[in-house]
């Protein structure tokens, strides 16, 4: 009745087994770290994440662990002590362990929740808070349900890691990483196909008909700082958007992000990524309320990832110092746009490639969400120099963007020509291009 709702794979290795083989395969820190990936850290002037102390995750380690299940990975981060440490991923982990119903809890009945809370029912004024905290309801059930699957696929971060897909194919399907309160992280070289979050929560209120809301990013980093993203691939694999289901006339939205940066984080790079088939993909910044933990804050570098069959966020921004170049945008009939100007934030887009389809204009690149100014220099759009902002502005009178982020970004290393980087980055960022 709900198994639709999920990945669908029932695989040994489940969360919960005790049973757990963890190889040390390396020495010790005076290794070389030359040609070793696994001891590589970030190149000073790479970015806001290799500023002050810069980012060298586990690369002094003594031990590296090997790990081939979900199980094995959760207990190899979850280790004590603050020792650095390498994790070597080999093949695929899949963090779903079961499908959707394994995390259901009893008396949850999906068919029941929506004729509970059907708007022709239920109406669109009312949110389901107090049904949450209501024993018995079926929103209570779905929640407790939610928690159940969060439990299981949510995967915390310590300090001083390095997290790296070793061999064809290594990454994660339907795991969340939780770099969460930490310093100095590397996660490089990993496929992470997107949680399906198996119980959105139905809001009545959120817009005039109401929407599904779901949980869980591939990768989230908040209150953490110096945290280095490499060569990853980002992806929702088989389970695009356009395979979910519809209900009360909107769609049953199971993916939330594929990478946020959030709550007070800062300094961070991310490199030579893939980030592709999505829709809300990358968000700098949560709310426009946070300027108590986020001011000042949220720095981040976004330099030579291929952005790919995206809708919108890549990134949407709000307060950080974001500087974005030389990052290759191609879209198809579904882009909405890139750049989400928020609140308070200071955005410099520069030397940056986009592809657009016909019929999609280099007005739609930028979206203004607040009038934050913003640097966007040297651009191009289907292979020819573009000013961002004026082709914004030009279609958007009543709403201007206003040029001039107010600085100057220090921390680059080599900055290739706009024309060529559609070229040099469709050859260079993923995951497979680290082996």
């Amino acid at each position: 009745m709900i198994t639709q709702r999920c990945h669908g794979r029932v695989i040994a290795g489940l969360v919960g087994c005790t049973a757990l083989v963890l190889a040390v395969t390396g020495t010790g820190a005076a290794q070389a770290h030359g040609r070793d990936a696994a001891r590589q850290t970030l190149a000073a002037h790479d970015g806001w994440a290799s500023a002050t102390t810069g980012t060298t995750g586990g690369a002094a380690a003594d031990r590296v662990r090997t790990v081939t299940t979900w199980a094995e990975f959760k207990a190899a981060l979850a280790e004590s002590g603050t020792a650095p440490r390498i994790i070597k991923v080999k093949g695929t982990l899949d963090a779903d362990g079961a499908d959707c119903s394994g995390f259901a809890v009893d008396g949850y009945d999906f068919d029941r929740y929506l004729a509970d809370y059907d708007p022709a029912v239920w109406g669109y004024d009312e949110d389901l808070e107090q049904q949450k905290a209501t024993t018995g309801t079926q929103e209570y059930l779905r929640n407790q349900s939610a928690l159940a699957q969060a439990k299981a696929i949510k995967a915390a971060v310590p300090a001083n890691t390095t997290i790296i897909g070793v061999g064809k194919g290594a990454g994660i399907v339907g795991g969340s990483l939780q770099i969460n309160g930490v310093d100095n992280v590397i996660v490089r070289g990993l496929t992470m196909e997107s949680p399906l979050d198996c119980f959105p929560q139905w809001d009545p209120t959120d817009g005039d008909t109401g929407n599904w809301n779901s949980e869980y990013d591939a990768a989230v980093v908040y209150n953490s700082t110096h945290v280095w993203l490499d060569h990853n691939t980002f992806t929702d694999g088989d389970h695009p958007d356009s395979t979910l289901p519809t209900y009360y006339g909107r769609i049953f939205q199971q993916h939330d992000g594929e990478l946020d940066v959030v709550k007070g984080a800062d300094y961070v790079t991310a490199s030579w990524n893939v980030f592709e088939d999505h829709d809300k993909t990358f968000m700098i910044g949560n709310s426009d309320s946070a300027a108590a933990t986020d001011e000042g804050k949220l720095r981040v570098t976004l330099h030579h990832n291929l952005f790919k069959n995206l809708v919108e966020r890549a990134p949407r921004v709000r307060f950080g110092q974001v500087d974005a170049y030389n990052n290759s945008y191609v879209a198809n009939g579904d882009y909405g746009y890139s750049f989400g100007i928020g609140y308070k934030s200071q955005l410099v887009a520069e030397k940056n490639a986009f592809t657009l389809p016909e019929g999609i204009t280099a007005s739609s690149v930028l979206y203004r969400w607040n009038d934050s100014p913003l640097t966007a220099e040297g651009n191009v759009v289907n292979g020819a120099r573009t000013d961002l902002i004026a082709a914004y502005n030009a279609a958007n009178a009543a709403t201007p963007l206003t040029p001039g982020a107010g600085w100057k970004p220090t921390l680059r290393t080599h900055v290739d020509p706009a024309k060529a980087v559609s070229r040099i980055v469709g050859r260079g960022a993923g995951a497979d291009r680290l082996r």
